[in-house]
């Protein structure tokens, strides 16, 4: 038998708390946003271990190449983490995009109660 990783439980856990957000979603609307679902919750842990890099190495990297070319760039978990959080945010929008739209404009609506709880995590 296969032991679970960490990273996986946390995953898990993510989509777990995703899939309650989201719980109200029609069927077969629910069918078509899993994966969507799956891409999110594993994005925003591994959003999370490169914010954990990155807090901890900094957002640059010294390099070398060859004998006379070295300096310092930006480091590749920040360049990981530009690019993840844009996708991150384009998952999660898709998401809200397939809520109900509710006409009642004096109180929050489901996409705004969606976006509120996912912000609250």
């Amino acid at each position: 038998m296969q032991k679970i990783s960490n990273k996986e439980q946390r995953i898990k856990k993510e989509l777990n708390r995703i899939k309650k957000i989201f719980k109200n979603l029609d069927e077969d609307k629910k069918k078509i946003s899993e994966t969507l679902m799956k891409n999110a919750a594993f994005m925003a842990i591994t959003l999370e271990d490169l914010q954990g890099e990155i807090n901890e190495k900094g957002c640059t990297e010294e390099y070398q190449n060859g004998q006379n070319q070295h300096g310092i760039k930006e480091s590749t978990a920040s360049k990981v983490y530009n690019s993840m959080i844009k996708n991150y945010t384009s998952c999660i929008k898709q998401l809200i995009d397939l809520l109900p739209k509710t006409d009642n404009a004096a109180t929050d609506t489901v996409e705004d109660a969606a976006f509120n709880k996912l912000l609250n995590m």
